[in-house]
């Protein structure tokens, strides 16, 4: 009986474990990822030049921006913390029209005919492009989302942000690009 006892507490004790094992794994490309923002905050990578096209039909290249601040935002509309965002970024579109640019690309696929009705709701001023394979494997493979990168003038990506973020953040990141 104490035999029994003592194998089923080791068998728990092990799938205990093993679970505190994957979640490392899991917490770890996080971690890299943190380390690989600060890398490109403090040296300024040249982002990947790409051609999407838009909702509303044609063709958006983000060297078209060149001389601008780009902040490229990866979201879908079914997702809360990217709805919580657009207003903020239909904001700064207004306030910093002359020196910014910013580029909705949305992750959807199932919606992507639900997109027009969705950006009328929520008065988007900004091209919304369709995300393709290439572009998500170019920056990064976003593995969440809203994914946000901040690109200066000369097409750098200065600094990215996963998640939901505050306005004055990317007012900050603005501010000092100017």
């Amino acid at each position: 009986m104490k035999l029994k006892s003592l194998l089923w507490i080791l068998f728990f004790t092990t799938i205990v474990i093993i679970g505190c094992e994957n979640k490392t794994k899991i917490q770890t490309p996080i971690a890299k990822a943190e380390l690989v923002k600060n890398e490109i905050k403090d040296d300024g990578v040249k982002a990947t030049d790409f051609e999407l096209e838009s909702t509303k039909g044609n063709k958006v290249k983000l060297s078209d921006y060149k001389g601008k601040i780009v902040i490229v935002d990866f979201w879908a509309t079914w997702c809360p913390p990217c709805r919580e965002e657009i207003p903020n970024f239909v904001q700064l579109q207004k306030v910093y029209k002359s020196e910014l640019q910013i580029l909705g690309v949305s992750l959807d696929t199932d919606t992507k005919n639900d997109l027009a009705p969705f950006m009328e709701k929520y008065k988007m001023n900004y091209p919304v492009l369709f995300a393709n394979n290439e572009i998500v494997n170019n920056y990064g493979g976003i593995e969440a989302i809203p994914t946000t990168f901040v690109i200066d003038q000369n097409g750098n990506i200065i600094n990215s942000f996963i998640g939901y973020h505050d306005k004055s953040v990317f007012v900050a990141e603005i501010e000092r690009l100017l």
